[in-house]
């Protein structure tokens, strides 16, 4: 499959070639072909499925000390030719109002081509097929469970393929293709006259991975979808309030936890936040310039961001600078000991980049995105964790959450939730509120379980936006001398 696009790595060198002969300190292109089929069943019916293909060319050039990006789906020597005097321009004309001119870091040029295998062709899976493939799910929901119906039914299945091929002035050629797959639910639930809107399995903002239909198999939804509509019932029929007027501890589940790492870690660690850059756009960052060393949380405070997992949402193993990807260790030990970077940040900070940069498609400037972000496991069980407790809450799983611009103060609503006591699990609670600051929630931790456990999911950041695919991670976690509100 990666000849549907080689035969444009013509047009990637010349662009490149060009770009240097009219005076650029650096260029690059990017040649990307991105394919995707989403199926949506409404309540057993299927909607029109959504599928598009985007292709074309991206191209950046520092000219002057200034930076510009430029795309078009229109490719020919002659446009490329005269979309470049446009850069050039625009890259004069940012140096101009700029008060540091933009450089790269200096990095290790590669030459390679890579791609992720398939068992399963996804071009093989049908919109057919993925319709059946939800009506086999739904049919497990038309039912009520434990007396809570379902009564709202949205289901979607679908792939999407990115190919791209890249090349810099510094002598990287590189050729990717990376399948993924993805599944997602959404019920609203009736019991007793009032209504909840739940994702499930609970708390997952998707399921899926790279590969090919394998992957969705292995899944084996038909039994986990159900499974996990049973657990939220625990959360919508629970009558009991939480304890509000004490402090305790707290047992997160993984996909709560999970979501934290990406949060109110990796987003305020990404570099371009830092500096300004994303502010009236993505967000700000409580982190600082030099923030490096930073104590943020406790001895038992671990966060990484891997995307070379293989499987994973957000696999890759070269960036949209050229650089290798490889594991970012964000918290070590309760310190900030990374920050996400690109070859603009990194030269800044005078350091390497970590491969941190990605565009979405081929008209998306690259910028400073998470991959796969994670609480390493500890070597705790759950049971373990919880024999400990003679006072607290366990949050399974959450049902809305909300985080300030900077990063600072975050807000969890617990779905499926228990009282614990004396080391065990007692009534199910109603929607127990869990608020906090970022420095607060890092350093009440005590114990990490040994179950990770990913989802995937959607970042959000960047203007126009982008959406990438990622992992969320983590084990159950432990934190001491918190507070719970109540809705």
């Amino acid at each position: 499959m990666m000849s549907q696009i080689s035969q444009n790595q013509d047009f990637v060198d010349y662009a490149v070639e060009q770009a240097r002969a009219m005076g650029s300190e650096y260029a690059e292109a990017r040649y990307e072909r991105s394919s995707e089929v989403t199926c949506l069943l409404r309540n057993g019916v299927p909607e029109p499925a959504v599928m598009g293909d985007a292709e074309g060319i991206g191209m950046r050039l520092i000219f002057e000390g200034g930076l510009a990006f430029a795309a078009t789906n229109e490719v020919s020597k002659e446009g490329i030719r005269a979309l470049l005097d446009k850069m050039i321009r625009n890259a004069k004309s940012a140096a101009s109002f700029s008060k540091e001119k933009i450089h790269f870091s200096e990095e290790e040029c590669h030459v390679e081509k890579w791609s992720v295998d398939e068992k399963k062709k996804l071009e093989d899976v049908s919109v057919e097929s993925l319709i059946s493939f939800l009506k086999e799910i739904d049919a497990t929901l038309k039912d009520p469970i434990k007396d809570v119906s379902f009564v709202n039914r949205l289901l979607f299945a679908g792939y999407d393929i990115d190919e791209k091929i890249y090349a810099n002035s510094d002598g990287s050629h590189l050729e990717g293709r990376v399948p993924r797959v993805s599944y997602f639910g959404l019920l609203t639930a009736l019991y007793s006259g009032a209504t909840t809107t739940v994702s499930v399995p609970p708390g997952y903002a998707g399921l899926g991975g790279t590969g090919g239909w394998e992957v969705m198999d292995a899944l084996n939804l038909t039994t986990l979808v159900p499974k996990g509509a049973g657990e939220t019932t625990n959360g919508i029929k629970a009558v009991a309030k939480p304890p509000t007027d004490e402090t305790l501890d707290m047992i997160l589940g993984p996909g709560v936890a999970g979501l934290t790492s990406h949060e109110s870690c990796g987003h305020p660690g990404e570099a371009d936040r830092i500096l300004g850059r994303e502010g009236a756009q993505a967000g700000e960052s409580f982190l600082k310039d030099n923030s490096i060393g930073m104590q943020i949380g406790s001895a038992e405070a671990y966060v990484s961001d891997d995307p070379t997992i293989p499987g994973s949402m957000g696999f890759y193993l070269y960036d949209d600078e050229g650089v290798k990807a490889r594991k970012r260790g964000l918290i070590v030990a309760g310190k900030f000991s990374e920050f996400l970077q690109n070859r603009a940040t990194a030269y800044h900070y005078g350091i390497k980049s970590n491969g941190s940069s990605r565009a979405v498609r081929f008209d998306r400037e690259p910028i400073i995105r998470m991959g796969n972000t994670f609480i390493e496991p500890g070597d705790w069980t759950f049971e373990e964790m919880l024999k400990e407790v003679k006072r607290g809450v366990y949050i399974k799983s959450f049902m809305e959450w909300n985080i300030d611009d900077k990063r600072l103060n975050q807000r969890y609503v617990g779905l499926e939730a228990y009282i614990i006591e004396n080391g065990q699990l007692k009534d199910a609670v109603k929607n127990p509120v869990f608020e906090i600051t970022t420095p607060k929630y890092w350093g009440s931790i005590d114990a990490r379980a040994n179950d990770l456990e990913f989802v995937s999911a959607t970042c959000g950041k960047g203007d126009p936006m982008q959406g990438a695919p990622v992992f969320t991670g983590a084990p159950h976690i432990r934190l001491r001398g918190v507070r719970v509100g109540a809705r």
